[in-house]
């Protein structure tokens, strides 16, 4: 079966250290203050041809499990962070292609800052800008906001589309050729064509226009992350692109025909929702030394368990200290408010003890990637085969230049001999981009 070109990204697990104390990652333990390592990223994602990258966020220190911050301070894990939309300027600055998607809560902005604040970028970029809209997973984020905590899950949904509605309307007040800037006539923009929003709803209200002008793209590009029934539907009513963790291809393709399935309802071309699935390739010079590697990065979670059991005691609100690691996930009646994808991962593992779950699961995102870049390419054809698009976003956790380069130097090229991703771009804005194929 002939496969048509596939879409890549890049899911940056937010700007911080936790690569610090790996191999090849150089000093960024003391320079983690400069964004030079994700400025490195993004030049080579854009000789790669990459999509986009997604930066990730999140606005909070954990301390979920043990109810201490001991362990995320001592592992550097997703803190220090840096404001992703601070990182997107210097990103976009030195790139001219690549698209750049940072991720905002919901809970942390107002929609007419979050709406001038994108639409900004997007200027600033030429047209390379979205945004990835969260809810929120941790009631400690939300209470850095004034707010007690999350409300319950399906709700944040509600208040999320009240969210969107309220920026859509807000970049829809500038027509696309309010500004005439005629110097004959001395007129910059026609105030006929500039409207007011005038957006009221239960949880927000805004009057507009915005002051910023209009935006390249029209509206920034959207990413969503939806696993729940009230997770996709919001997505396919709103988002451009929709990144997903699927264990399998079968999964995957399960996911993304619910998806299309729901576009199609809200009156959309599900073509034009690109969905990518995310993976976390181990490339070798050789498969045995691909499989040495991963076998020491589960021996490293099973001697360090506590790292990764606090990783999802801070995405889910479960305090996994205090949950037994020998008990079979099934027989647990473990349940979360936080991120829906922890269910998935319990049923699919209900016959696997906790301890036995995480090591097997050593942080890697969807279907296992293992070998030489020829290999690994040989892998992505076939689960695109049978998912039938649309990309995958590849993500580590923290990167390192060796990283960057086995992607992007090794397996993208592989890729590309296959005719499998763009050898270059077509067009110079993010959505013309994701809508070629």
């Amino acid at each position: 079966m002939t496969v048509k070109p596939f879409h890549l990204g890049w899911f940056l697990n937010g700007t911080s250290v936790p690569a610090w104390g790996q191999p090849f990652s150089g000093a960024i333990g003391t320079q983690w203050q400069s964004a030079e390592i994700f400025v490195d990223l993004a030049r080579a994602m854009e000789r790669a041809c990459f999509d986009y990258v997604l930066i990730e966020d999140n606005t909070f220190v954990g301390d979920r499990y043990g109810d201490s911050m001991e362990v995320y301070l001592k592992h550097a894990f997703q803190a220090p962070r840096q404001d992703p939309m601070i990182v997107a300027t210097l990103l976009a600055q030195a790139t001219s292609k690549l698209g750049i998607i940072p991720t905002a809560g919901s809970f942390a902005y107002h929609p007419y800052m979050l709406a001038r604040l994108v639409g900004s970028l997007d200027q600033l970029s030429k047209g390379r800008m979205g945004v990835n809209l969260v809810t929120g997973t941790s009631d400690r984020a939300l209470q850095n906001y004034g707010y007690p905590g999350m409300g319950e899950h399906d709700s944040r949904y509600d208040t999320a589309e009240d969210f969107i509605n309220a920026s859509l309307a807000l970049w829809d007040t500038w027509e696309p050729d309010a500004v005439v800037a005629d110097v004959h006539t001395g007129v910059w923009a026609d105030h006929t064509k500039v409207h007011r929003a005038d957006f009221e709803s239960a949880t927000y209200s805004t009057r507009g226009p915005l002051n910023s002008g209009p935006l390249p793209q029209g509206r920034p590009i959207i990413s969503q992350a939806g696993g729940s029934p009230r997770g996709i539907a919001f997505a396919a009513k709103y988002a451009d692109t929709v990144i997903a963790i699927q264990a399998t291809p079968a999964k995957m393709k399960e996911y993304r025909d619910k998806v299309r399935e729901a576009a199609v309802s809200f009156g959309r071309n599900p073509d034009d929702v690109k969905v990518l699935f995310g993976i976390w390739p181990t490339i070798g010079s050789s498969q045995s030394e691909a499989d040495d590697r991963i076998a020491a990065a589960r021996a490293g979670v099973a001697a360090n368990l506590e790292v990764a059991l606090a990783a999802m005691a801070k995405s889910t609100d479960i305090d996994f200290a205090n949950v037994p690691l020998d008990v079979p996930l099934g027989e647990l009646g473990l349940s979360t408010n936080g991120t829906q994808q922890f269910a998935e991962f319990s049923a699919r593992n209900a016959t696997l003890t906790l301890r036995e779950a995480t090591i097997a699961r050593s942080g890697a995102a969807g279907p296992a990637l293992a070998g030489t870049p020829d290999h690994v390419a040989g892998l992505m054809e076939d689960i695109m085969a049978e998912v039938g698009g649309d990309g995958f976003l590849i993500g580590t956790n923290g990167v390192t230049r060796r990283f960057i380069a086995e992607i992007t130097d090794g397996l993208v090229p592989e890729l590309q001999r296959r005719g499998l991703t763009r050898r270059g771009y077509s067009f110079d804005q993010l959505r013309d981009n994701l809508l070629e194929f």
